[in-house]
């Protein structure tokens, strides 16, 4: 039997069999629709990277307001998008490390203060102007001008010397950073002709797809850039995202289908959708949380104890259960979990709702809190939202809840109004995190957090290249997050993704995040 399904598989990649054939004779013969999906899948493998065709994603999390500047840069559609068409010096590896892009190696001083990249040799833009290193400083001088708005601003920080010579890119830090590198895997560091000065919006980068037309929050189209070194990328001719935030629209699409690939899939449904024959649900665990952001700045929340409060009356393995549905994992408060390489548990926090009106009534605060929300924040978040304002009603705790309109909700809401829901996708290491979204400068440090001994840390523990010391840094700035920063972090989803059994090609180690790090459209091909 296996012998004729083999050669079944075979006939499917070869064009002489249709796969709805294929999946008939495999039931004929007694194999379940999962066992004939992983043997197609081996054969497609086997058979190679087929070049051609069109690849069709379906992405939440884009709106109308959404910029194609790399350091405007605020959602995992956009982020999807820099991928297409552009390239830092550095990536993350599959099974976690880091590859070049743009830079071909690095090194450092001993002291890890001073850092060279070169340039790889022969790398194009899109319009057909080489690569250089001045390329690369004019980048990094616009992420951390004193006028950027950059995302990676706060990765920036202790920056003293940057030039470019001889095909090299040099750094030169005012303390030491053993993981600076990390820092230039940074999404928004997207390499462009002239750091992007003379039109950052122009989509012209070295990546391996070109953008053909924008429309943006609807539709993106893009085909093969020729010219990208990196042969493993890049097997559709024409690649489509189109935003569908609607989780119910989104997973229709894909059993219709009208897409390829969907990302965020609702961990409600999965199960179900799972049990298509032609549909694969793809899931895998990281750094990625959901979270409710509160800014310390701002009453009622500049008072602790109401911080603590809320910490306090959220109920999180509730939320794990009826929000995630198991696709995830029980959060305490901080953004660091097991993901890490240098984590260090923390005591659990759990539903108390005593503790929770013990605080409240110390803040001295009785009236009602406003909390925003909407689909485009998570999967699930207005169900998360009532979940809370149940839960934390236990403790006399009045959350009012306001649905807010899915375009606009990360220009107009996130890091704009004082309590909403949110999501982080993570970082690779602590200091990236902390840096982003934590440190009192960075420039999305969303919960408005400013903490003088956290800051101090943060610096001490990016010089510190004893792993034991630096490992206990990142415990105690963990710890700070946990007891006094504005982040009610209940739960770390797993990425659940789903493709269909039209493209081929999918696979990622350690290190990635949704859709294979974002580069599924790119690494996956259309099956014969």
């Amino acid at each position: 039997m296996h012998n004729n399904l083999k050669f079944f598989a075979n006939s499917v990649i070869a064009g002489r069999m249709t796969r709805r054939e294929f999946m008939g004779r495999a039931a004929a013969l007694g194999l379940t629709a999962a066992a004939a999906n992983t043997l197609m899948s081996k054969a497609a493998y086997a058979a190679g990277p087929q070049k051609g065709g069109t690849i069709k994603v379906g992405v939440q999390g884009g709106g109308a307001s959404d910029s194609l500047d790399p350091a405007l840069a605020a959602n995992s559609t956009m982020l999807q998008i820099l991928r297409m068409w552009g390239e830092p010096l550095l990536e993350l590896a599959d099974e976690g490390g880091l590859v070049g892009k743009v830079a071909e190696s690095y090194s450092s001083t001993p002291d890890a203060k001073t850092w060279s990249f070169k340039i790889r040799s022969g790398i194009t833009f899109s319009n057909g102007k080489p690569v250089t290193a001045e390329d690369v400083l004019a980048t990094l001088e616009r992420h951390s001008g004193e006028d950027t708005k950059s995302g990676a601003l706060g990765l920036l920080r202790g920056i003293k010397n940057m030039k470019a010579e001889d095909g090299v890119f040099v750094l030169e830090l005012d303390q030491a950073n053993a993981d600076l590198p990390y820092l230039m895997a940074d999404y928004h560091l997207i390499i462009q002709p002239n750091g992007g000065k003379d039109d950052p919006t122009a989509a012209i980068g070295s990546g391996p797809y070109v953008l053909k037309s924008a429309d943006t929050g609807v539709r993106f189209v893009f085909e093969k850039n020729p010219n990208h070194w990196d042969s493993s990328l890049g097997h559709a001719e024409t690649i489509e995202l189109i935003v569908i935030n609607d989780d119910t629209a989104r997973v229709a699409a894909l059993q219709s289908g009208q897409v390829d690939m969907i990302n965020r899939v609702p961990p409600r449904t999965a199960g179900l959708i799972a049990r298509a024959p032609n549909i694969e649900v793809r899931s895998k665990s990281g750094p990625g949380h959901y979270v409710f952001i509160a800014h310390c700045d701002t009453t009622p929340f500049d008072n602790n104890d109401v911080r603590m409060a809320l910490k306090y009356g959220i109920n999180r393995q509730e939320m794990v259960d009826k929000i995630l549905f198991g696709y995830g994992s029980v959060g305490n408060d901080t953004p660091i979990n097991a993901a890490y390489p240098l984590f260090t548990e923390l005591e659990q926090r759990t539903y108390d709702p005593d503790k929770a009106k013990f605080h409240m009534k110390k803040s001295g605060f009785d009236g009602s809190i406003l909390l925003r929300t909407s689909d485009n924040s998570f999967p699930g978040a207005p169900d998360a939202a009532a979940l809370f304002q149940q839960s934390s009603a236990a403790a006399g705790i009045n959350l009012e809840i306001k649905r807010e309109p899915n375009d606009g909700y990360w220009s107009e809401v996130w890091n704009a109004k004082p309590f909403c829901t949110s999501y982080w996708g993570g970082r690779p290491t602590q200091d990236q995190m902390f840096s982003t979204a934590y440190l009192s400068t960075a420039d999305w440090n969303d919960t408005r957090f400013k903490n003088e001994k956290f800051d101090q840390l943060l610096v001490a523990a990016r010089a510190e290249l004893d792993e034991t010391k630096r490992k206990q840094m990142y415990a105690d700035m963990s710890l700070i997050v946990h007891n006094e920063g504005g982040l009610i972090c209940p739960m770390f989803n797993d990425f659940v993704d789903a493709t269909s059994d039209r493209v081929m090609g999918w696979g990622g180690g350690t290190s990635g995040y949704e859709l294979m790090n974002f580069y599924a459209p790119m690494r996956m091909w259309v099956a014969a």
